[in-house]
């Protein structure tokens, strides 16, 4: 079974490989990140909003994910049943 993890960004887990897979400037300052299978599928910038994420795998909800929980939004449990429905989708590592 998949699973998502929504969680702060460690050094460790190289947001600029991931934001290179976007084409994107890598993140800066506090991150959350949304991990499936053990990798970084979409990474969520605090401060500014800005979002980078695996164009491979289907994100967009991740991402929505990403920003209701930074704001906290009561909307996020609704949210996260969604992401569970596509789960299956994203391929494994």
């Amino acid at each position: 079974m998949s699973h998502l993890t929504i969680r702060p960004a460690h050094e460790r887990d190289h947001l600029d490989l991931l934001a290179a897979l976007d084409s994107a400037a890598p993140l800066r300052g506090d991150v959350l990140v949304a991990e499936s299978c053990g990798r970084l599928v979409a990474a969520l910038e605090l401060e500014s909003g800005r979002s980078v994420a695996d164009p491979f795998e289907r994100t967009a909800d991740v991402v929505e994910l990403l920003r209701m929980r930074a704001r906290g939004a009561p909307g996020a449990f609704a949210a996260t049943q969604r992401i569970r429905r596509l789960l299956p989708q994203l391929r494994a590592a």
